[in-house]
Parts: C-alpha cells; sequence; structure tokens
C-alpha cells in the first residue's frame, strides 16, 4: 500500500472510513460496560437458549453476582479462570461472573484433545476450571485441575450473596463496585481475556485480548454496523472463539442486545427453531453452516434475518445466489483473527463513501468488506516487507486499538507478528480504491516447490473447475519430498473424475506444470478435517495427507 493509505496519528486510512469514536469515560472495563447497559434496561431479555433459560439483564446482574461470589471462595487466588462450557446462557452469566470477580476468563475448547486442553491449563497456570456435568459428559476432556460444576453452585450461594446479588443489580454504579472488583477502576489495559488460537497450523498460543481491546471491537462493530437494541443474536459461535467471545457476549452486554445461543452450530433443526421463536435478526456463521441450514431448516425460520455476517472461510458466488434467493437476505462477508479483537473489517448493507466522495454500495462481493472505524490495513511484500501499492496482493497488516497485548508468555512468537503496532496477519490479499479488502489467501497455505510459492487455494479452485465440484469437497496440501522441497496432496471425498483423468484436464488447461499433483496423491477421506469454529484444521490436514501418502512428518 502506498503511504498514502497508511494513517497518520489523527488521519484516515480512506476517505469514508470514520474515525472510532471516543468509549464514554463510564467505561472503564467490560464489566463497567455491562453495569451501564443493566442500569438502562434492566427489565430488557439479555440472553436465551435452547435450554428454555431466559434472563433480563437484572436477572443476569444477580446470577452472575451471586456466582462472582461463590468463586470468590472456591477459586483461589490466581489470575486466571479456566471455564468449558458450550455457548448457553450459563456459560454467558458464568464469564461474566468471572468479569465481574476481578479474574480473566480463559475458555478452553472442548473440541481438541485432552492433551491440548491441559497445555492451555498449564499455560495461563489455572487452579480450576468451572464446566457442568453435562458438558462432562458430552466432550471427552478431563482437566488436569479441580472443576467447579455449576450443578453445585446453587447450594454454595448464601442468603447474603442473594442479599448482595439484588443490591447490585438495582445500584450497579454505585454499591456493586464494593462487591465486585472487576467493576472498581479503570482496567482498560489490563488484560480481560486469553484466546487460544485454534491450532491449525500448529500449538495453540494464547491470545492476550484487554478490555480496550474487546470494547473497541464492540463500539468499532457498533459504529460500524447498524445495531440496536431490538436486534436478537444468534448466537452459534463457541466462547473460545474470539468472535463469540467479543461479539455474541461482550458485543450483546455493550451494545443493549439479546443473545439467543444454542451450545452446537451442527444442529440445524434446533437453530431454525429459536431463529423463528425468537425472531433472530443478526447472524453470524461460516458458509458451511450456512448450507447445512439451508438444506435442514425452512426458510420462513429466518425471516426476521436482517444481517448474515459469514466468515472463516471463502463464500463462494454461488453459495451467496442461494442464500440470497431462498432466505432473502444478502450474506455480508467479514473478516478477522483472534489476535486482531477479532474483527478487522466487514461488508454492511447501507452505502458508504468511496475515496471520492461518492456513495457506493457498502457490500462489495468477493470482499470482506471495509475496516472497522480507527482500524488500519495494509499490504506488504511476501519477500522483503515493503509497503505495496492499492491493489497489490501482499501479507495483510493491521493496525488498530483492538490489536492483542501478545501471545501469553511467548515473547518471540510476539515479536515476530507485532512491529511499530502492526499485527501482521499470514494472510494474503490486497485492498482496492475504495477501501475494500480482498483475502486471495494464507501464507501458511502455500507449498515451496523448486524453490517456487505455489498457492494451495489456487490448485484447489484449478481441481474444483476441471472436475466439475465445489471447493468445499477437496482440500490440497504439502508434505515433505526429497526431490523439490515438497509436493501437493489433495484429499477429496469423492470426485466425477479419476485422479488421471482430473490431471489430463489440468494439463490441458491453463494450470502451470508446477503446479500439478500427481495422480497417486489424490487421497479420498470420509470428510475434510475442520476445527470446532469450522475453520479447515490445516494441521490435521497435513497429518493425514503425510500418514496416507505414505510420507513422513519433517523433523
Amino acid at each position: 500500500m502506498g503511504q498514502e493509505h497508511v494513517n497518520s496519528p489523527g488521519k484516515q486510512a480512506w476517505a469514508g472510513v470514520p474515525p472510532l469514536q471516543p468509549i464514554p469515560d463510564s467505561i472503564q472495563s467490560l464489566g463497567t460496560a455491562f453495569a451501564r447497559t443493566m442500569a438502562k434496561q434492566p427489565n430488557a431479555l439479555a440472553f436465551a437458549d435452547s435450554t428454555k433459560t431466559k434472563l433480563s439483564y437484572r436477572q443476569t446482574m444477580q446470577r452472575a453476582t451471586a456466582l462472582a461470589r461463590v468463586l470468590g471462595r472456591t477459586v483461589g487466588p490466581g489470575r486466571y479462570v479456566g471455564i468449558l462450557l458450550p455457548p448457553t446462557v450459563a456459560a454467558a452469566v458464568t464469564n461474566l461472573a468471572v468479569t465481574l470477580l476481578g479474574k480473566i476468563p480463559v475458555n478452553l475448547n472442548y473440541t481438541v484433545s485432552e492433551s491440548v486442553v491441559n497445555s492451555c491449563i498449564d499455560q495461563c497456570e489455572l487452579s480450576h476450571v468451572i464446566s457442568s456435568r453435562r458438558a462432562l459428559e458430552k466432550f471427552p476432556i478431563k482437566p488436569k485441575v479441580p472443576v467447579i460444576l455449576l450443578e453445585d453452585v446453587p447450594k454454595l450461594i448464601s442468603r447474603l450473596d442473594k442479599l448482595v446479588a439484588a443490591v447490585a443489580s438495582y445500584s450497579p454504579k454505585l454499591l456493586a463496585p464494593a462487591f465486585l472488583p472487576g467493576l472498581r477502576g479503570n482496567r482498560m489495559e489490563e488484560t480481560a481475556t486469553v484466546i487460544f488460537t485454534s491450532g491449525s497450523t500448529g500449538d495453540p498460543k494464547g491470545v492476550m485480548l484487554s478490555h480496550r481491546n474487546v470494547l473497541s471491537n464492540v463500539f468499532g462493530i457498533g459504529q460500524h454496523v447498524d445495531l440496536s437494541p431490538k436486534d436478537t443474536v444468534l448466537g452459534i459461535l463457541p466462547f473460545f472463539h474470539s468472535f463469540g467471545f467479543t461479539v455474541t457476549l461482550w458485543t450483546v452486554l455493550g451494545q443493549g442486545l439479546k443473545a439467543v445461543y444454542h451450545f452446537s452450530p451442527l444442529d440445524a433443526k434446533i437453530i431454525g427453531g429459536l431463529s423463528e421463536e425468537f425472531g433472530a435478526t443478526v447472524m453470524a456463521a461460516t458458509p458451511t453452516f450456512m448450507r447445512s441450514y439451508m438444506q435442514r431448516c425452512k426458510p420462513e425460520q429466518f425471516a426476521k434475518l436482517r444481517l448474515l455476517i459469514l466468515g472463516a472461510e471463502k463464500l463462494k458466488p454461488e453459495t451467496a445466489q442461494e442464500i440470497e434467493d431462498r432466505l432473502k437476505v444478502i450474506p455480508l462477508e467479514g473478516y478477522g483473527c483472534s489476535e486482531t479483537g477479532p474483527v478487522v473489517s466487514v461488508n454492511v448493507p447501507v452505502s458508504v463513501r468511496s475515496r471520492s466522495g461518492e456513495s457506493i454500495p457498502g457490500n462489495r462481493r468477493g470482499t470482506v468488506g471495509r475496516p472497522l472505524p480507527g482500524t488500519e490495513v495494509r499490504t506488504v511484500d511476501v519477500q522483503t516487507g515493503a509497503l505495496l501499492p492499492v491493489g497489490q496482493e501482499g501479507i495483510i497488516e493491521v493496525r488498530g486499538p483492538q490489536i492483542m497485548q501478545g501471545y501469553l508468555n511467548r515473547a518471540e512468537a510476539t515479536s515476530a507478528v507485532l512491529r511499530d503496532g502492526w499485527y501482521s496477519t499470514g494472510d494474503l490479499g490486497f485492498v482496492d480504491q475504495d477501501g475494500f479488502l480482498s483475502i486471495t489467501d494464507r501464507l501458511s497455505r502455500f507449498a515451496k516447490i523448486g524453490g517456487e510459492m505455489v498457492p494451495h487455494h489456487a490448485v484447489e479452485s484449478a481441481i474444483a473447475q476441471v472436475a466439475g465440484v465445489s471447493d468445499a469437497s477437496l482440500v490440497v496440501t504439502s508434505v515433505p519430498d526429497p526431490k523439490r522441497g515438497e509436493r501437493l496432496v489433495v484429499l477429496h471425498t469423492g470426485l466425477p473424475l479419476t485422479p488421471e483423468a482430473t490431471c489430463a484436464r489440468l494439463t490441458a488447461g491453463s494450470t502451470p506444470k508446477l503446479w500439478l499433483p500427481a495422480p497417486s496423491d489424490f487421497i479420498q477421506v470420509e470428510s475434510i478435517p475442520v476445527l470446532g469454529t469450522g475453520k479447515l484444521d490445516l494441521r490435521e490436514i497435513r497429518r493425514v495427507a503425510i500418514e496416507r501418502s505414505g510420507g513422513t512428518a519433517p523433523a
């Protein structure tokens, strides 16, 4: 990106993209953001879920306060408290309770192995994990530290706890801080949570997000996207995912919205029923999940949906058109990372101003939208790190108030991606003249063959085109090769052509020879490995490819 697109303090990256409006002075932490909302609308619905639980903002304060007092007597002096719960009202209240207690919630990923969960426990030096019997029965994970079961909490709540909870809910600003450490003082620069990365490309790292990081995203989203207390958010993303934590939990509490949760994004029929029952107006999901909902739900169940934000994977034009035709809502692509709080950019359904001052549609298909207010985006050369001009592909870098504090206890890993406030995403893309960001691939999704970089995604698209299938049915990865450094392997769930016929069509087309996988490196699998967040599990994909192709993992 040219120098004209790199913000100096107080200036904008693109005309029409406003600076982030100041966070109100009364908000000095996530806890005080919630208290402010509760004081405004105590009787409004805050949370509901598929277990038939419903809580108003006042009831949420009461339950969270009582739980916080119980936890204050049980979790010990450590800073971090582990949470192993799917997205439900109970999980939302637990996160709020830990925050009001003045401690740091760490939502653990229940879709990974027990050893990975225990690694996260070790990294945060957790002394306790909060869970439930139902969750532990569903997830085959036994944390290595004592577990506080939510089913046991009611018998631990004293009469004094109930009295304090009632007082806090009727005087959140004056009296509540006396009982709740999380409402005292300015905590904006303190760590609010640790989100462990998905581990799709390596061992999970703990992303430390401050109260300012999360609140900047909360208010940036509110400024960028038209939200109001009338909106109901369908919460299907787990809280161990940064989008679930920031958007479907804290944006709801900070902006005074309503959230309806279900513990699994795979239960299409239940999700359709919840959307219909509560009149969901806002939903964030992946294209893969939406394809399932369209197949198994009735369109009228999403009749009130007005904002459908999709991310984590590429939205194909045919999928976008099918969603628009069936649900009568235009899907909006967005982009973010755990390290960016998470939201960097998102398309919007209203018009925006271009650099020349003209009014243009806020949704440009094929892009992930324009940056949130106060967020700068630029691209740099893969090899040299030099700034690139508008429209030229390079590594995407982001700077703004939502950028993480760093990786927990990993100074070297932090310095590798954070320089002068700019976070290097490891994703490739470009920014057009109007500030819309396009993602073309991940830097990690490249093979180095014969000294040249070969993009996995481009090979996937070429194979899908010649074979007449969707990109979702195959994935390309690379494995070590003694002669050329690496070679390509294709995992697929079934192709209408033989590998030989597919390769013949690729050879006859415009695909560079260096990009051609061998027929013997087409491997059929039952399903493409994905993470609990819906993203491709790149690490598992490569492991399967190495194992099935007869190769060996690199040392």
